[in-house]
């Protein structure tokens, strides 16, 4: 795999060019062995990630049972601009992921990408069983009333096309169209063993230039890109902590997983097919041909219960199309035209 990944990155056999050793520098407890140190052809600064000068932050108040908290969102394009795209990211994402899409879509839309409560410059709950579908709708339920979005269109990876199914099965939803990146109400269970195995675990780099490479793997099933595009992609899913780099993400947002037993999956796989079917916004359903999350069937059980839902298969990539290569912005420049 890790042959694959190098000939992936830089065009070459990884022998030719790069001394790899092992590095007892990336401290993991109960987690998979690091990384092998690679050297980048471009240099990895260890500074944070410079803001992107195109880009607003702002945040919004919300609240749940142990409180308030603040949930922050990036957007690009004409704050007056009345078409909005809703982008929302993957369990252990940020909204920084959306940008290359996002400055694709500002000519047309005012993009608005949130960090979900729990990851990026969003705030930590006090309690982590919080950490769920229905708090996120609820904190996007609260940005919509403080923006006044009355009609929307939505881009959700993963968790974020959760989070947009619930909210488009809601009576008199803004939302009219929406592509669900690689989700579905079937998850299917190789996903959820995969996302245990490293999701939560306390992960902390000496360099910077060490977290990309542990994330890069992580992500390899994304796509194929550029050393420069992982750093990009990836880069802003580290910060400083003394000495140290670590994950945005609080790792307490694994724990509602450890909760779930087969009765409470079911029950949610129903819920979900039920909020599915009630979706009256048009779909396209996106899925990575090598995706571990949803399988093709699945998709196709998507599109014969809801005739408002169409799909498409992005080849030679897995869980999840990540919508940084051209041919992909494409795609969703088309569904939203």
């Amino acid at each position: 795999m890790l042959k694959r990944l190098l000939q992936r990155l830089f065009k070459r056999n990884p022998q030719e060019s790069f001394e790899i050793k092992l590095d007892s520098s990336v401290e993991l407890s109960q987690a998979p062995a690091p990384a092998p140190v690679i050297d980048y052809p471009i240099p990895v600064e260890d500074v944070p990630d410079l803001p992107d000068p195109g880009c607003r932050t702002n945040y919004v108040q919300c609240v749940s049972t142990s409180g308030m908290h603040k949930m922050a969102y990036h957007e690009w394009g004409d704050p007056n601009n009345q078409r909005v795209l809703i982008c929302v990211h993957g369990l252990t994402r940020r909204g920084s992921d959306f940008t290359v899409l996002a400055k694709a879509m500002s000519d047309r839309y005012r993009v608005i990408c949130p960090d979900i409560v729990g990851r990026g410059d969003s705030d930590w709950l006090k309690n982590p069983m919080l950490y769920g579908i229905p708090q996120y709708v609820s904190d996007m339920n609260a940005l919509f009333a403080q923006l006044g979005l009355r009609e929307v269109d939505w881009f959700g990876t993963s968790m974020g096309g959760l989070i947009g199914t619930f909210m488009a099965s809601q009576k008199n939803s803004p939302i009219k169209k929406m592509i669900l990146n690689d989700v579905g109400p079937r998850i299917e269970p190789t996903a959820l063993k995969r996302l245990n195995d490293y999701v939560g675990k306390p992960l902390r780099f000496k360099s910077k230039k060490e977290g990309l490479i542990y994330l890069n793997r992580i992500c390899e099933p994304f796509g194929t890109f550029t050393p420069e595009q992982w750093k990009d992609y990836n880069g802003p899913h580290l910060k400083k902590d003394g000495d140290q780099w670590v994950v945005h993400y609080d790792p307490d947002i694994v724990k509602p997983f450890a909760a779930v037993n087969k009765m409470t999956a079911m029950m949610g796989e129903m819920m979900t097919w039920k909020a599915y079917d009630a979706i009256t916004a048009e779909m396209l359903i996106v899925r990575g041909s090598d995706s571990d999350l949803i399988s093709a069937a699945t998709v196709s059980e998507m599109c014969r219960r809801n005739p408002r839902a169409k799909s498409t298969e992005i080849l030679g990539v897995g869980h999840a199309p990540a919508f940084i290569t051209p041919e992909q912005v494409s795609l969703a420049r088309e569904f939203y035209s």
